[in-house]
């Protein structure tokens, strides 16, 4: 998260995100308890068995944002059939960041030189 660079229309940009979209899994008090000391609102739907148990004012949810979340799942899911990416042939983080840059632009080459269009 200490990574996190938004772009802003005007000014520099934001080093923190607004929402942080996750899924069950993510719904630990720790995470939510960091989420809340960083002024970051959580978008993660509460477990079966913690709603079961939980007292006091229910959690809040947007369904909206969390269904917008699909577009980066969709993204990770293309990246991992890139069998490079997927098996990590590259040892420095530098190079595995360079391959995922690399892949997306043949992804968006692909996209607007596709005989569909």
């Amino acid at each position: 998260m200490d990574a996190v660079r938004i772009a802003q229309p005007q000014g520099p940009p934001r080093s923190r995100p607004k929402r942080l979209a996750g899924d069950k899994a993510y719904s630990v008090e720790w995470i939510r308890a960091w989420l809340r000391r960083h002024a970051i609102a959580a978008v993660v739907p509460q477990r079966s068995d913690q709603a079961a148990r939980h007292r006091g004012r229910p959690l809040s949810f947007d369904r909206e944002a969390y269904r917008r979340r699909s577009i980066i799942e969709c993204c990770v899911g293309w990246l991992k059939e890139c069998r490079r990416i997927a098996t990590r042939f590259e040892r420095l983080a530098v190079n595995f960041l360079a391959m995922v840059k690399l892949s997306i632009v043949q992804r968006i080459l692909k996209i607007l030189f596709s005989d569909r269009a």
